[in-house]
């Protein structure tokens, strides 16, 4: 999908968080393919002083949460295992009917992630990994593998090609799936409460 599409969950959350933390909140969507475009994006955003480096607070200070669909769930883990590379921390993972691509590896969540979770279906010729550990579970908490299932209930999906619902409808369906999204958000709102009010104690007047 494009990092545009208006039909598709994932751009639509974007633009609902972005508009809601104003100044406060940096969201970009991104094509799978374009992994190394994130990390870039990333690491600028947490380069404040514009050295071209990053320095240990600069790093502590990351408050990054990733999401993706598909082979965009296999793109959040490996963006991950790049930030990891730079001891840059994570705060949550999600993955939404991960598919791993070539040599790629999207079941171990690496130690830098706090917390992941994982949303799955099992039905068709594409389906997403059923479960995710963590490299190291002292660091990482996985928050659950959650299964969804659409055969007894079909998810409508609209504005998708119709190739899509021939060929791998369940992996669309999870996408389109409003209680997957509402859950996605609800842990992400709640991720950013937590650190705009670690944010705060950390910059209240002593």
């Amino acid at each position: 999908m494009r990092h545009d599409e208006p039909h598709h969950d994932e751009v639509q959350l974007a633009e609902r968080l972005r508009d809601e933390y104003p100044g406060r909140l940096k969201v970009q969507v991104f094509e799978n393919r374009r992994e190394d475009e994130a990390l870039s994006m990333i690491l600028r955003a947490l380069d404040t002083n514009r050295d071209g480096k990053l320095s240990e607070a600069e790093k502590e200070s990351a408050r990054i949460i990733l999401y993706g669909h598909s082979w965009g769930g296999s793109a959040v883990v490996e963006l991950a295992r790049d930030l990891a590379r730079q001891n840059v921390p994570v705060l949550l993972t999600v993955q939404i009917d991960s598919v791993a691509k070539i040599g790629q590896d999207d079941r171990v969540v690496p130690a830098n992630v706090e917390r992941a979770v994982n949303f799955y279906q099992p039905s068709g010729l594409i389906h997403g990994a059923s479960k995710i550990t963590a490299a190291d579970p002292a660091r990482t908490q996985i928050l659950g593998n959650y299964r969804f299932d659409y055969d007894a209930k079909p998810i409508a999906c609209h504005g998708y090609p119709w190739y899509d619902g021939l060929f791998y409808r369940a992996h669309t369906e999870i996408e389109c799936d409003p209680r997957v999204w509402s859950r996605i958000e609800s842990l992400i709102r709640s991720e950013l409460s937590s650190a705009e009010a670690s944010l705060a104690t950390t910059e209240a007047p002593r």
